[in-house]
């Protein structure tokens, strides 16, 4: 099995003429039209409602617009264990303002009508109070393509991970680099669209070297699953995007794109801040184009039985 997604990607047929690729969906579309190109997917994410819904609609379609492969909209949470002070800071103005789940589920809408893949990212107590069923409705009525979970183990997604098949959303689930190979296989085993990568232990935030444990994460990952290998945690500017871009999948960010809108005076500078960020990533992920990237060679492995 080859492991990168750009390797798998020449002389085989395009996502929306081979089976696999009409299970795939949107967000599995858009890691092969990256993989086309010989590059990897930029993800970018901002939460609604932040610092207005309308705000956060407007921020989050200009990233769209500027170069982001498939959106995250987070949904604001009260005790955001995973999330650095930077998206606390986002996510705490948003709930004082009022936001509420309609809010990002019209956030997602807005989003999509640009015609870029959108997941919500979100603690699961959330959806568990909204009610699985009905969450996974009204994702899919907005159309939203799937939900990552950063604290539902997959051994306990069962009710969620069959509304997402009714309603065919996408379930992603995150590893890190302490995860065991039998962790690794059993939670790529759930996730559909892609696999996050985590990589480093620890909260989000822009830092000023992705860890080294990423590459060797990603790796492991593409000895278990044939999914795109996206990561997260860290990457803050073009150059850091290119590095990660190097050897894996998609390229998130997040708490950068979010501290554009903190620092913004208004409304259409945070847009304009966003978007120039965005596309400055998006330069930093097609940086690779048609390079033979190192490491991939590495990556090449058989799937254990």
């Amino acid at each position: 099995m080859s492991g990168n997604l750009r390797e798998r990607a020449e002389g085989q047929p395009s996502a929306s003429e081979s089976p696999a690729g009409e299970r795939e969906g949107q967000v599995g579309a858009a890691f092969a039209r990256a993989a086309a190109d010989r590059r990897a997917a930029l993800i970018g994410y901002l939460p609604a409602g932040f610092p207005s819904v309308d705000a956060a609609i407007a921020a989050a379609t200009a990233m769209a617009r500027a170069g982001a492969d498939i959106v995250e909209i987070g949904l604001p949470y009260s005790d955001p264990l995973m999330d650095g002070p930077v998206i606390q800071e986002a996510v705490h103005r948003a709930l004082s303002a009022g936001v509420r789940v309609a809010d990002v589920f019209r956030t997602v809408e807005a989003v999509a009508a640009t015609g870029v893949p959108v997941l919500v990212m979100t603690y699961w107590n959330p959806v568990d109070h909204y009610g699985v069923t009905r969450f996974a409705a009204d994702l899919a009525n907005a159309g939203g393509c799937g939900l990552i979970t950063p604290d539902l183990p997959p051994e306990e997604a069962g009710p969620w991970l069959a509304a997402a098949a009714a309603r065919r959303l996408d379930p992603v689930f995150l590893v890190a680099p302490s995860s065991s190979e039998r962790r690794l296989a059993l939670i790529t085993s759930a996730c559909a669209g892609f696999v996050y990568a985590a990589s480093v232990l620890g909260v989000t935030g822009a830092r000023a070297s992705v860890g080294d444990a990423a590459a060797g994460l990603v790796a492991r990952v593409r000895r278990h699953s044939e999914l795109p290998v996206a990561v997260g945690l860290g990457v803050s500017n073009a150059a850091q995007a290119a590095q990660v871009a190097a050897f894996a999948d998609g390229v998130i960010v997040g708490s950068a794109l979010v501290r554009r809108v903190l620092d913004a005076t208004s409304a259409d500078a945070a847009c304009a801040s966003v978007a120039s960020l965005a596309a400055d990533l998006a330069a930093g992920v097609r940086a690779q184009t048609g390079s033979n990237v190192a490491g991939h060679a590495d990556s090449v492995a058989a799937k254990p039985g």
